[in-house]
């Protein structure tokens, strides 16, 4: 049994993409780390990187040549400022070279030494070779593969042994939905002491506490940044950035000196119906316009997802609840981490398996059953919201125009943040003894769509308004 940590599914990184661009420059990382653990590092000539499926066809879009540009460097995305992006990838274009590591300089030339192959290998279709050629002429290569959220995995899962035996002190380990109600249920506790007494056997409170909070405070800076941020979006398709206009619509353009001054004055808007429509979708729009031009976000369940669950819990705090405060931001990361989870174990988070499903639709559910347990929601009703949410996203595709991470992808945010907030209400309403469909059911459904979704639908711009709408027509 595989037991996954709130901080597996929820991962601070850079846009636009966790599987073509956390996931590479990940991959980029633990392949260095392979060349060291082999003492062959400093025998390194030259590198070659082949990118297969998805992430070759969307690949320019989605920046996984930079990413895997500045995984070879050596950075960390969760803490590489990203300001300098940009500043590094023009050194390396301009004078073919890399510093490997920012330890060792080698001859690359990023036009040549990473290759765009429009060939699926079996395993997964977020597929990526490393090859290393040595002094001496020899290749050594590793090939590695983007799941999705950020993950990153081999297909022998050389990993696998030693993480499950990591996990294997979950006091309560969970596969499916039923068992995580189980021990709800036995234990007389919600769904988040559940995962807080399981994240206590990796980590200490203290810790758990630094970490979500990190954790909130990029979910809140995107939001903040998003929405104080106007302009045109990179990349070629020339999107207007619309967050800007919305919150200026919403509250004027009146300056704060920090996020938490500005939720204080949101706080104090007077706020109606459609207001209340307007202000999470801002959210969302927010968080995704960031996350497009390659800002720092946490992937929730992804970077192409990463909207809905900071609406969804900002709806809660200034909104529904102006005494909301961080016990409530803990116990709502707690459970959308672990209802992630269990689509991740179920199913698929990666749009390149799954469609937009696996990521919008995930991240819906995700943040629709936190939202009900802090609505005072049962675990039941938690995780019928789940469902809900889910069942109205089953069959959505991922048909990405030019490959980028913006139409659709950036309104689909929106569009989920409130169906879980919808999904939440009807959960609150509805008696869970009477629901017709499980989570499980709907987790197996999503997998079966996804199985029996065409490939074209699936992170390849090949279908759907990826052909259907032109560039120029942008």
């Amino acid at each position: 049994m595989e037991s996954i940590s709130v901080f597996d599914m929820l991962k601070i990184g850079v846009g636009p993409s966790s599987s073509h661009t956390l996931g590479p420059w990940r991959a980029a990382n633990r392949w260095i780390d392979m060349l060291k653990s082999k003492e062959i590092f400093d025998k390194v000539d030259s590198v070659k990187v082949q990118l297969y499926g998805s992430l070759s066809l969307t690949g320019k879009g989605h920046a996984t040549d930079k990413a895997v540009m500045l995984g070879l460097l050596g950075t960390d995305p969760v803490t590489f400022d990203i300001d300098s992006i940009q500043k590094e990838i023009d050194i390396i274009t301009s004078e073919k070279t890399l510093k490997l590591n920012s330890e060792k300089e080698i001859k690359f030339h990023p036009t040549e030494d990473i290759v765009f192959n429009r060939k699926f290998l079996p395993f997964h279709p977020n597929g990526i070779t490393f090859v290393a050629t040595l002094k001496d002429g020899t290749k050594k290569s590793e090939t590695y593969y983007s799941i999705g959220g950020g993950f990153v995995v081999q297909q022998e899962r050389k990993r696998a042994k030693k993480k499950i035996e990591k996990f294997s002190n979950f006091p309560f380990p969970v596969e499916k939905a039923t068992e995580l109600l189980k021990y709800c249920h036995e234990e007389g506790k919600s769904i988040s002491q559940i995962v807080m007494h399981n994240e206590l056997s990796l980590r200490s409170e203290e810790e758990i506490k630094t970490g979500l909070k990190d954790i909130w405070e990029v979910m809140l800076d995107s939001m903040y940044v998003g929405c104080h941020t106007e302009g045109i979006l990179p990349g070629g398709l020339r999107v207007q950035r619309r967050a800007f206009e919305t919150h200026k619509k919403l509250i004027g353009d009146t300056p704060y000196q920090n996020a938490y001054e500005w939720i204080a004055t949101i706080r104090n808007t007077e706020v109606k119906f459609r207001q209340i429509l307007k202000w999470v979708s801002c959210f969302a729009l927010a968080v995704n316009e960031v996350n497009a031009s390659l800002g720092r976000v946490v992937t929730a369940p992804t970077n192409g997802s990463a909207g809905v669950i900071p609406a969804v819990l900002m709806y809660y705090l200034v909104i529904e609840n102006h005494d909301g405060n961080f016990e409530d931001i803990r116990k709502f990361l707690m459970v959308a981490g672990e209802i992630g989870s269990l689509f991740k174990k179920g199913a698929t988070i990666s749009a390149a398996m799954g469609g937009c499903q696996a990521e919008i639709g995930v991240s819906s559910a995700m943040a629709a059953g936190a939202l009900t347990e802090l609505m005072g929601g049962s675990p039941d009703q938690v995780l019928m919201a789940a469902e809900i949410a889910m069942e109205h996203h089953l069959g959505l595709t991922c048909d990405p125009i030019a490959g980028l991470v913006q139409i659709p992808c950036i309104e689909r945010n929106a569009m989920g943040a409130i169906k879980a907030i919808n999904a939440c209400e009807m959960a609150l309403d509805g008696d869970p003894s009477t629901a017709k469909i499980p989570l499980d059911k709907v987790i197996a459904t999503m997998w079966e769509t996804a199985k029996d979704m065409t490939t074209k639908y699936k992170e390849t711009s090949e279908g759907g308004l990826a052909v259907q709408v032109n560039i120029s027509d942008c």
